[in-house]
């Protein structure tokens, strides 16, 4: 099963595989990862907590991966560097969120140069 999102110094877990459906089958609205067709509850309380778990691990991953985005776009050394009013129109934040990701990304990058907080993101 999936362990929550670890802090910075905590190894990360990976999440319990998320299996990708074929193609055919995904368009199907009432099919999901195969959850249907499991008729034990017990089992099905499992996988989806499984599931449910593993999604919002690669939520909080991606959350991250978009801090440490918006801190580099952010970086004044940048000849190219975005205002964190341009960063917010491109992810669709609001400015004082792009604001709060500049820093939390900058925290991020300033744990990994330091070697600690960031794990490989594969």
């Amino acid at each position: 099963m999936a362990e929550p999102t670890p802090r910075r110094n905590e190894p990360r877990l990976r999440p319990a595989p998320l299996l990708f459906e074929p193609a055919q089958v995904a368009d199907d609205p009432e099919h999901f990862f195969d959850l249907e067709s499991i008729d034990d509850p017990r089992a099905l309380l499992t996988r989806s907590t499984e599931l449910a778990l593993a999604f919002r691990a690669a939520a909080d991953r991606a959350v991250e991966f978009q801090a440490m985005a918006a801190a580099q776009l952010a970086d004044p050394r940048r000849f190219d560097r975005l205002t964190t009013t341009d960063i917010a129109e491109r992810a669709e934040w609001t400015e004082d969120y792009a604001k709060k990701m500049v820093e939390f990304g900058r925290d991020l990058l300033r744990g990994a140069e330091g070697g600690a907080g960031h794990a490989d993101p594969v």
